[in-house]
């Protein structure tokens, strides 16, 4: 449910009553100033107050060095790192590239050498011809003279008549040398240097395609398939929809609206979308469907058949020779994996091993871990039977289990890299380390027979690591909530070998910024450690009492705080502090990362939401902290954290006075199928109508509302439909209930340029009800062209396009 489009579209309509608390004195008048003061922590004004971090993942070349982003005082500087020298030097004269670039495209892109927007640079002859490409340009440009670009034009690089958006893209083969697309239903096969096409299938048509990616909340045009290491096979599938129900929409527009109309299965549908899997023969374009039934459009991790959103698909792996095919089938409540291998030739199917969890399988957090080992014929696998996520060998000829490989408290997360001529696992894992937050993630390698265990990245912080493609080195970019990132390369032993950045944050410090202050508090049971965040106003006064705001995100696949290395800013919870409040995220239990226990707490109970955490957690900082008005608690979320916002606000009404649900998928039945299956398990209807999905519906439970409830909206929500929030509008007038609505028109599940104005509201709204003080009259954020503007210029380095 993190879903989040840009459309442009934006008037916000509100209908509703009472944006006014009845009875509640009117407080101080909060000014501009006041709000220019909170703003002034936002995101896209902080951000750019931080130099020399390491924020978008370094991109390791074919060479073995890698490149990345200095982001300076001066603007952007890029730096190639060479771990084997121990160097680090500017990537390119950027003067000289940011000439020559201007010059090939005639002065229609005035490229600032400062402010370059490059996400893909390949060297060649001694780094004196360079290709560098954003989004759908590329160009080639000579640095070794005066400095001379040319577009690189790939031949059928726009789609032709009948193809679908954007598949023309493709996606390429291993050596780069032809791409597979959808047009109208079917695959096709384009040869790069020639542009000749090649149909593969012939009897695809709507609802019935190959290698569509279009069920439920998440569309991609992109094809959804895996080429064999030779490229000469193609492994995908051919998606049946012909049964599944239909969602649908209509924009707002002066005039007749055009429908909007796709596949979104529900949970308890009798027929949702389903997976006939086939190898293709790209040389023959010939198909051969594997001999079994129709698969569950289901994966091992994410709630989509491709985890990485029309990226490849992570549960297929070919044998290096490309004569079989590893696969896992997932059971449609998530409870059942089969691991099976396919003769490619002939599209007989063995199965190799099974496991059944009781509750939901995960293959990671993150990234799908199991990892077919065909030389050896051998399989690494990911499980939590034993309450936490190990690692474990087997033997993929008979299928039998050859030994654990990891052990004790904590959890794999993701497994980076695997060396097989020396049978070790390089693995980023959570809670290993006592003493540290569990949220922490370390990096380790392991021996194959569970031996050698080492900790790669010693230091107290959270690691993101990015593994060279040899594995010979790695960058380790570590930090925490309140240090700001050291970025070094290590060898495979740990030891550092280049310094390559400190995060320098003195001039974000000096403009007022403070650091969240991590929290410890006790779960609903008294014992459990539950972790978190509480932001302050930055000029509290201790002898006065603040309201304490709730920022929540259930769960199960997160939480509410997100991750544990340094942000300037998370979200707009500092912002909201300056207004006058103590704002903390909690990541309750029923959340992930932490036992599998912990995981899996509330299963089949969503409507528990982990309010009786927050609660407790609240309780216990108002009665260690004198400053806080427990009194005076609200809360807001988005997605997840407007379903669980709605429901504290109807299962606790005398404790939570004011609520924003934004875009809240208010009952899981009208939500995507695969979600909620896998954390409520299937709909069972009782004999007496009664179902195992009633208690988690928020419209059963809304007349219990007594604070002040606002529900926010985006009419064209493709992820969470509009008619989540309107069945808890549709139950609040029945019981003649207070409240305010707020639809975004033409928007999805973000808010896109309406953003501003959300964020804007939900100040007024707390300012308002909760403090009981008087918001300025519509104040003026910065425009969304400009936040998104300021985001792209600072360290967080958004992708943009050359033709901007």
């Amino acid at each position: 449910m993190f879903l989040k489009q840009r459309l442009s579209a934006v008037v916000g309509v509100v209908v509703g009553c009472c944006f006014t608390a009845s009875g509640m004195a009117q407080g101080k008048q909060l000014t501009t100033e006041d709000y220019a003061r909170a703003e002034k922590f936002m995101g896209y004004n902080v951000s750019s107050l931080v130099y020399h971090g390491v924020g978008r993942r370094p991109m390791w070349m074919g060479d073995g060095r890698f490149w990345y982003r200095d982001n300076g005082p001066d603007g952007i500087t890029f730096i190639v790192v060479d771990p084997v020298r121990g160097t680090k030097t500017p990537a390119f004269d950027q003067k000289k590239l940011a000439a020559a670039l201007t010059s090939a495209t005639g002065g229609k892109m005035k490229a600032d050498a400062q402010h370059l927007m490059i996400s893909e640079i390949v060297f060649s002859d001694g780094d004196k011809t360079i290709v560098v490409g954003n989004g759908s340009r590329k160009f080639r440009c000579d640095l070794s003279g005066v400095g001379v670009c040319t577009e690189v034009i790939e031949p059928g690089a726009k789609a032709s008549h009948g193809e679908q958006a954007n598949g023309a893209h493709g996606e390429l083969s291993p050596d780069k040398t032809k791409a597979a697309f959808i047009r109208d239903w079917n695959l096709w096969v384009r040869e790069v240097a020639t542009g000749k096409e090649t149909q593969l299938t012939t009897d695809g048509v709507k609802d019935y395609g190959y290698a569509t990616d279009n069920a439920g909340w998440t569309m991609s045009d992109n094809p959804i398939l895996v080429w064999s290491p030779d490229g000469k096979k193609i492994a995908t599938f051919q998606q049946d929809q012909r049964k599944t129900g239909e969602m649908y929409m209509v924009p707002v527009t002066n005039g007749h609206p055009e429908l909007k109309a796709w596949k979104y299965p529900l949970v308890g549908d009798t027929d949702v979308t389903m997976i006939e899997r086939v190898i293709i023969d790209v040389g023959k374009a010939k198909v051969i469907r594997l001999k079994m039934p129709p698969d569950q459009h289901r994966s091992t991790l994410c709630d989509d058949v491709s985890c990485r959103g029309g990226s490849g698909w992570d549960d297929v792996q070919w044998s290096d020779d490309g004569e079989q095919l590893m696969f896992v089938s997932t059971s449609r409540d998530h409870k059942q994996e089969w691991v099976r291998i396919a003769d490619a030739a002939s599209g007989e199917v063995l199965g190799v091993m099974s496991e059944t969890a009781s509750k939901f399988f995960e293959s990671g957090n993150g990234k799908v871990n199991w990892k077919y080992l065909s030389k050896t014929n051998e399989l690494l696998w990911f499980s939590e039977r034993d309450g936490w996520g190990q690692m474990y060998l087997y033997d993929a000829a008979t299928g039998s289990l050859k030994n654990k490989i990891t052990r004790g408290d904590g959890n794999v997360t993701q497994v980076l890299h695997v060396d097989e001529k020396t049978r070790t696992i390089y693995f980023l894992a959570v809670g290993k380390e006592p003493g540290r937050d569990p949220y922490f993630s370390h990096f380790y390698s392991v021996k194959f027979t569970g031996k050698d265990m080492k900790l790669l990245t010693p230091e107290n912080a959270d690691h993101a690591v990015t593994v060279s493609q040899d594995g010979r080195y790695f960058v380790d970019v570590y930090s925490t909530a309140t240090e700001p990132q050291t970025t070094v390369v290590r060898d495979e032993s740990g030891k550092v070998v280049v310094e390559v950045a400190k995060q320098d944050i003195s001039k974000l410090v000096a403009a007022g910024w403070v650091a969240p202050e991590p929290i410890v508090v006790k779960a609903r049971d008294g014992k459990t450690d539950l972790y978190g965040y509480m932001f302050k106003p930055t000029n509290l006064d201790a002898s006065k009492k603040y309201p304490i705001v709730n920022h929540v995100y259930p769960g199960p696949q997160t939480g509410s705080c997100g991750g544990r290395g340094f942000a300037a800013a998370h979200g707009d919870m500092q912002s909201l502090a300056e207004l006058g409040f103590v704002v903390v995220c909690i990541d309750g239990m029923g959340t992930s990362f932490r036992s599998k226990a912990f995981h899996e707490f509330y299963f089949g109970d969503l409507g528990d939401n982990t309010i009786p955490d927050q609660v407790a957690g609240m309780k216990e900082l108002a009665a260690k902290y004198p400053w806080i008005d427990i009194d005076k608690a609200g809360m807001y979320g988005h997605s997840g954290g407007g379903n669980a916002t709605a429901a504290a606000m109807f299962h606790y009404p005398d404790f939570f006075k004011v609520g924003i649900a934004e875009s809240g998928n208010h009952d899981q039945r009208d939500y995507e199928d695969d979600w909620a299956e896998k954390w409520n398990g299937l709909l069972v209807k009782n004999a007496d109508g009664t179902t195992n999905y009633d208690s988690q519906a928020n419209q059963s439970v809304a007349k219990n509302l007594k604070g002040k409830l606002l529900l926010a909206h985006g009419s064209m929500d493709n992820n969470v439909p509009l008619n989540n929030t309107l069945l808890v509008v549709d139950a609040l007038i029945k019981a003649n209930k207070d409240f305010d609505l707020l639809i975004i028109p033409n928007v999805a599940h973000g808010y896109g340029e309406a953003s501003q104005y959300m964020t804007r509201r939900r100040w007024d709204y707390f300012v308002k009800n909760l403090a009981g003080d008087v918001p300025p009259h519509e104040y003026e954020m910065k425009s969304y062209a400009a936040a998104m503007a300021a985001m792209r210029s600072g360290p967080g380095d958004a992708e943009e396009d050359f033709d901007r």
